[in-house]
């Protein structure tokens, strides 16, 4: 059945926090983020016939990500391992498949294994970061385990521990970070798929990447510009740590963080939504809406509205697309669809959130499931608040600065930014 890939936001449950980081730089970086249909290579994987260059002798084997999922390569250990994390500003906890996995999902690459790292280092119960847990989970070898949930129902579970991790920038450098409190997997079932290794965390809360790095990089702050996957162009979308991730210039808007007990997810404000020239107020009536009553996720796909502002959107959709939607397949669901081998030319949305109106055309809106098909990017939650989704994040630079608690939006072609 054709759907949208799982949501990694929302979490269930967590059982840890703090760490300590050694690196420090007052230069923020860049990397690449790698989406559907353009290819990395993982140099940890043994080579099947017919896939080395003549120009390279390292073994290697083309790593992708699924529609929907943005990549990070990052490396773990000593000597660097690599590997390929969801990038996730829904949850916190970075986290990859350890050996031994004896209950762990397919992955088609090599799982990291603990014991040929030099500077891995478990996390002991006795440990000021064990003691931060909330219920006991201290193992019977003394060693400080977690369990961590998602809305998908996914779960990862087994061993904190902290180890050395390195991003490779945009201009080749590498960037180590030590001591990053990371989940080692032994136990990670349901919703991933074998591209996967696991997820970068890089929402709010004390135990995500951008926690850890802290203003180690000249700020808390960073920033993403994510190429939409439906686009011919091969190149990776870029994603900013610290200094140098500012957005500014012409154009930029710029929306409020509201903060909530929950310190994981980035919430802001909607208040509606125009498709075309009419305007759809969040709640279906001219009262004021909630503070926060949406947030930002670059691992949910969809944008998720409460099932009142999602049925209002697609009756209007439906009204101002001249084309008559499908309605005799049953892959689709309940899904507004169109059968068309270009994307929609209209309608145009916009997004109303406190202090900025962002546009949305249908290469934000319109996605394609299946050949020759294009559904509208949203769905519906019983929920009173919803999830602003990466495909509607596509061709914005999206600055998060957590010091000045403000998400800054600019139009941007991301294909081209560099």
């Amino acid at each position: 059945m054709v759907y949208y890939p799982t949501s990694f936001g929302s979490i269930i449950y967590l059982m840890l926090l703090p760490l300590y980081i050694s690196a420090k730089n007052d230069v923020g970086f860049n990397v690449n983020l790698i989406r559907k249909n353009t290819p990395h290579y993982n140099h940890n994987v043994l080579p099947l016939s017919g896939l080395l260059s003549p120009k390279e002798k390292t073994p290697q084997s083309p790593t992708y990500a699924y529609l929907g999922h943005y990549l990070m390569e990052l490396s773990i250990g000593t000597p660097p391992f690599k590997i390929y994390g969801i990038v996730d500003t829904g949850s916190d906890l970075t986290w990859t498949q350890c050996v031994p996995c004896k209950n762990c999902y397919k992955q088609r690459n090599p799982m990291f294994d603990p014991r040929k790292s030099t500077s891995y280092r478990n996390i002991s119960c006795d440990s000021e970061l064990c003691h931060k847990l909330d219920t006991g989970v201290c193992s019977p070898e003394k060693r400080c385990n977690y369990t961590y949930g998602y809305a998908s129902a996914a779960i990862t579970q087994s061993v904190l521990a902290q180890e050395t991790i390195t991003l490779t920038s945009t201009t080749g450098e590498s960037v180590p970070l030590k001591g990053i409190v990371f989940g080692c997997g032994h136990n990670d079932t349901d919703s991933f798929n074998d591209h996967e290794m696991g997820i970068i965390g890089l929402g709010g809360g004390l135990v995500s990447l951008i926690s850890q790095i802290g203003s180690s990089f000249g700020g808390k702050r960073f920033s993403q510009c994510l190429v939409p996957f439906h686009t011919d162009v091969v190149v990776s979308s870029k994603m900013s740590f610290g200094r140098g991730s500012e957005v500014s210039g012409i154009g930029v808007i710029s929306t409020p963080l509201v903060a909530k007990e929950d310190k994981t997810p980035y919430f802001i404000t909607l208040l509606g939504i125009s498709v075309g020239n009419t305007y759809l107020h969040f709640n279906g009536s001219s009262e004021i809406v909630s503070k926060g009553n949406m947030f930002l996720d670059s691992g949910t796909p969809p944008t998720i509205l409460p099932t009142q502002s999602y049925e209002r959107v697609v009756d209007q959709v439906r009204k101002q697309v001249a084309m008559a939607p499908i309605i005799d397949d049953p892959d689709l669901g309940p899904q507004l669809c169109y059968r068309t081998k270009k994307n929609l030319p209209g309608p145009v949305l916009k997004a109303h959130f406190e202090g900025a109106d962002v546009t949305l055309n249908p290469i934000q809106t319109f996605i394609s499931p299946k050949k020759d098909v294009f559904c509208l990017g949203f769905t519906n939650t019983s929920a009173d608040g919803g999830i602003y989704g990466n495909f509607a994040q596509s061709n914005y630079l999206i600055g998060f600065d957590l010091d000045k608690q403000l998400v800054y939006f600019k139009p941007m072609d991301c294909t081209k930014y560099k």
